[in-house]
């Protein structure tokens, strides 16, 4: 009978029911279409191509991942320490570098070596930004430079902008690295610019807004744009595409 029939494991003796799903096949797994198209794009392909046909054989994606991960971890802190040693902004931007240079040489490398894990690496890559991008956050809320709220409108921001993006993965099998010609790299060098300044004036307009406040209301209102656009553009394509009839 094949209706709740049992399968005993031979190597543990556990039992699987024949109606539970199989391992996804990951020969079978479609790979979304990676777009993007962000100002420093092709410049940064080239570069990332060029570093990873001369990285160590000894070093692999796994290990620029925990890199780039730790470094954004550091970056958190070193923005948390900022408010009481201002050289902590250059350390951060010492750590931005060091986040890049992990977060986005661990899938070049992989596509270089042809050791691709596709849903392993989607997977770990996007926990780990968002998990980095809390920290990062948090840091410059404790940091003195920020309001709290901007922070946290941030972060808010990013994370719901990253779950519209994957759900666009899932859905329309299109996977958007930037948006508006702007990407993570984009922004890191933002984020880099503002702790130069920072460290060599530390600006405050009118004795009460912040440049991180300024920066960050503007950052704030552009990823809100962004996201009602984005999903009031996949949401009408998506209705297209399944009209019913």
């Amino acid at each position: 009978m094949h209706c709740g029939a049992i399968v005993q494991t031979r190597s543990t003796g556990t039992t699987l029911s024949e109606t539970q799903a199989p391992p996804a096949d990951t020969a079978a797994f479609q790979n979304a279409t990676r777009i993007h198209g962000s100002f420093l794009a092709s410049a940064e392909k080239r570069a990332l191509i060029w570093m990873a046909e001369r990285m160590p054989r000894f070093i692999n994606s796994d290990h620029l991942t925990a890199i780039g991960f730790a470094a954004q971890l550091a970056t958190g802190v070193c923005y948390a320490l900022s408010g009481r040693d201002r050289r902590m902004l250059l350390v951060a931007i010492l750590c931005l570098a060091i986040n890049w240079l992990g977060d986005s040489l661990d899938g070049t490398l992989a596509r270089v070596r042809q050791q691709q894990r596709p849903r392993y690496g989607f997977y770990v890559d996007h926990m780990i930004d968002s998990i980095g991008a809390t920290a990062m956050m948090l840091g410059i809320a404790l940091s003195g430079y920020m309001h709290p709220v901007i922070a946290i409108g941030l972060l808010i921001a990013f994370l719901l902008l990253s779950i519209q993006s994957y759900l666009a993965t899932y859905t329309i099998g299109e996977f958007h690295l930037s948006f508006w010609r702007f990407g993570p790299t984009e922004l890191r060098i933002l984020l880099a610019t503002g702790n130069l300044a920072l460290f060599r004036w530390a600006w405050v307009i009118h004795g009460r807004y912040r440049l991180f406040d300024i920066g960050g209301a503007i950052g704030l209102a552009g990823m809100s744009l962004m996201l009602i656009v984005a999903t009031l553009q996949n949401t009408i394509r998506l209705y297209r595409e399944e009209r019913i009839k």
